[in-house]
Parts: structure tokens; C-alpha cells; sequence
């Protein structure tokens, strides 16, 4: 079994190890409790996008670099088919990253799907711009402190160095697709 087949709360244990690291540092530099680390790694809870960057911000890793298989193949696909999207997100928000095996990008896409109620969490923050489209339902995004409702065919550009987040207060899911540069997921 490669690392990246782990359960992702037994592979952030790994990765902690071997970097030498205690759970209790780990809980100081990312800002979050001990305890919550533990539960983490035991795979008790899977933890929101916003929590699982912060641990990988401390680990120096993205979040594609964490969810990615090792790639095997010598030259870039061209082709991306839906079963080889990566999956980044967790708990009613789905992340999946168009990823072609290419181990240096300037540019990341996604296709996001927020189940009802479903939100990224704490707000998210890390360098570069974002875009976006909704495909269908709605968002609420939340940037800078001030909120921002959007509708099927709205489209959204945002500083993500600015704390943002994205929540579905409706009934019905929301598809979005984004881009985003630095390739930083």
C-alpha cells in the first residue's frame, strides 16, 4: 500500500512522524487543540478543508500533494478523465482537482460541489487569485468580512490572500468550477 492509500488521518500521522514532530507542536503551529489532531489521526472525524490546510501548511505540503498518487507515467496526460480527478475535499464539500500528473503548475481548476448546508469551515486564506463560475444552485461567499450571495451563471474573482469562505444555505447542491493561480491546492 503506498502512503497516499492511507486513510488520510493515518497518512497525516505519518507524515507528522516523519517529519519528527508531536502532535502537541504540531497543535501549536497550525493553531489547533491537541485533541483535535489526535481525533484527526485516529480517522475519528475527517477534518474541513480549512483545518486539513493548516496542518498541511505546517507539514509543507498542498492539498494535491497530499491527496495525489505518485505518478508513474513519464510525460503530462492531456487527457483527464473523471475517475482520475483527485478528490481534496471532505465533509459535504467536494474538491476535485484536474490534475494530469505534472508535477509543476502555474494554474489549478476545480470542480467543487457543496452539498446542502455544506461549508469549507473556518475561513480559508492563502496567496493568489481565485475564479469561479456556478453552474447551478447556490453560494454564499464570505470574503474580507463582507458577504456576497450568488446564483447559477454568477461568476466570482477574489484575492485569496483575503480570509474567504464558502457556505450552501439552500436545499438543493451547488456546482461550481474554479481556477486558480498560484497552483497552490
Amino acid at each position: 500500500m503506498n502512503d497516499a492509500a492511507l486513510a488520510p488521518g493515518r497518512r497525516l500521522s505519518q507524515i507528522r512522524q516523519e517529519l519528527g514532530l508531536s502532535q502537541r507542536r504540531v497543535a501549536e503551529l497550525s493553531g489547533l487543540t491537541h485533541s483535535a489532531i489526535s481525533t484527526i489521526e485516529q480517522d475519528k472525524v475527517s477534518p474541513a478543508v480549512s483545518t486539513l490546510q493548516k496542518l498541511l501548511k505546517v507539514y509543507g505540503l498542498s492539498l494535491s500533494e497530499f491527496f495525489s498518487e505518485p505518478k508513474h507515467h513519464d510525460a503530462p496526460k492531456v487527457i483527464v478523465r473523471p475517475e482520475d480527478l483527485v478528490e481534496i475535499g471532505s465533509q459535504g464539500v467536494s474538491l476535485k482537482l484536474v490534475d494530469n500528473g505534472q508535477a509543476k503548475r502555474s494554474l489549478g481548476m476545480l470542480l467543487e460541489t457543496y452539498q446542502p448546508g455544506a461549508s469549507t469551515g473556518e475561513k480559508l486564506r492563502h496567496p493568489g487569485e481565485e475564479t469561479g463560475t456556478l453552474l447551478e444552485g447556490e453560494i454564499t461567499l464570505v470574503v474580507n468580512g463582507q458577504s456576497y450571495h450568488l446564483n447559477a451563471g454568477e461568476s466570482y474573482v477574489i484575492d485569496t490572500g483575503l480570509p474567504h469562505s464558502f457556505t450552501n444555505m439552500s436545499a438543493q447542491p451547488c456546482r461550481i468550477i474554479s481556477a486558480h493561480t498560484p497552483a497552490n491546492f
